[in-house]
């Protein structure tokens, strides 16, 4: 039996938590006997930055030849330099004018005629491809595939965080358009995955398949490959890692409270690891700061469980998540976490004072963070208790309950 897992933008040389996930489902499925491809369709050249099995295949399914319309990217400068500040301004302005020329050019509706050119390339491919299953990394995926198009396979969709904010996100604009074709791609699914039980709530009513409530896998490092907070260091490092995308991840807020409190403890360091579109903005808040000695972005790394065993505080001031999965890597290794109380998947995963923190804003993660650093006691209890915590999510638990996804679906 074939399962085609859709990714369809920010596969190859992706490195964030979705990325992961399909390759862990894909390396699983194939484990459990069933041929497995991913398909993505990025006009880019890379590969997968996840390891896969010999017997997994990646389809780039990219067309040049497919129009695309394309508008101008509209950047906000998130620094401080006023100079910067005015040149970005301009920028976006000029932005602003080129694009309404070009909507007026489509009479407003390049979203649909855009996804209408990928969405003939999808259809392509499945008739040539055949799948049983087609399992999609997120709802625009579904919509990518199933826009105009009759699928003669059952679609199960693998939420990444809360499901409402797929298409009615409190975070940021969707056109209405499109915010409603994504909404009605619901009505397409056989079979929607949410990461908890709390999620499901938020499925639209139009969702007339089944639902199945799977956490994401967890690493299980054995006892001795956790953090030790009693050992004696030169430095310590309060470490994050997650995709450089401030909007989302908020990186910015980690080095705003760590510069106002770096010179009363000149032992400890924060290190950012990930890679992402806003390396640039936050290299230039860290030299306003003049903390270029004390903070440090380190990039892509393909070893995160062994930076998080070298650190000794794990700070995630993300502002919206599904399931973190660099949230739950540091817990599994016994480093002792904050995050904001506010933000989804991270107050299901934090007991507050029992396996970390939950903040409610930047003075609060300053006072929490200042705790952690004082007492290497209380680093090490919190540590052990979030380690505990982490049992439940085990991968081969995890892949147990997504073979009987499969069995339901397929049957």
């Amino acid at each position: 039996m074939k399962i085609v897992l859709v990714q369809h933008k920010d596969f190859i040389n992706g490195s964030g938590g979705a990325e992961k996930m399909c390759c862990f489902l894909a390396n699983g499925f194939h484990d459990m006997g069933y041929t497995v491809e991913i398909a993505t369709n990025e006009d880019i050249i890379g590969a997968p930055m996840f390891p896969l099995n010999k017997g997994v295949t990646v389809t780039n399914i990219f067309d040049a030849a497919i129009e695309q319309v394309r508008l101008e990217p509209l950047i906000n400068y998130a620094g401080k330099n006023p100079w910067k500040w005015l040149l970005s301004k301009i920028r976006k302005k000029r932005a602003k004018l080129i694009n309404k020329r070009i909507r007026r050019a489509y009479d407003d509706k390049i979203y649909e005629f855009n996804l209408k050119q990928r969405a003939l390339v999808w259809n392509r491919y499945f008739e040539r491809v055949k799948p049983a299953l087609v399992v999609t990394m997120s709802l625009e995926s579904v919509l990518e595939i199933t826009y105009l198009n009759s699928c003669a396979f059952p679609i199960v969709n693998s939420v990444n965080g809360r499901p409402d904010y797929d298409y009615a996100s409190p975070f940021w604009n969707r056109d209405t358009q499109e915010a409603s074709l994504l909404k009605a791609a619901y009505t397409k699914l056989a079979g929607v995955q949410v990461l908890f039980a709390s999620y499901e709530e938020f499925i639209p009513t139009i969702f007339k398949g089944k639902c199945f409530v799977i956490p994401n896998p967890v690493p299980q490092p054995i006892d001795n490959a956790v953090v030790n907070h009693f050992k004696d260091k030169d430095r310590y490092t309060i470490v994050n890692i997650g995709r450089l995308d401030n909007a989302g991840k908020q990186q910015s807020l980690a080095i705003e409270v760590f510069a106002q409190i770096a010179d009363s403890y000149l032992d400890w360091d924060l290190v950012l690891w990930g890679i992402g579109a806003d390396r640039k903005m936050l290299q230039s808040l860290i030299e306003e700061r003049g903390m270029e000695k004390r903070i440090f972005l380190k990039g892509f790394t393909e070893n995160p469980l062994d930076k998080l065993k070298e650190s000794d505080v794990f700070v995630f001031p993300s502002k919206y998540e599904g399931f973190p999965l660099a949230l739950t890597e540091a817990m599994s290794v016994g480093l002792p976490v904050l995050g904001l109380r506010s933000c989804s998947g991270v107050n299901e995963l934090i007991n507050h004072e029992v396996n970390g923190y939950l903040v409610e804003g930047k003075e609060d993660l300053q006072t929490y963070l200042v705790k952690l650093i004082e007492s290497p006691s209380l680093r090490q209890e919190l540590g052990q208790s979030g380690k505990k915590s982490m049992g439940c999510y085990a991968p081969a638990l995890v892949l147990q309950r997504w073979s009987e996804l499969l069995t339901r679906i397929t049957n």
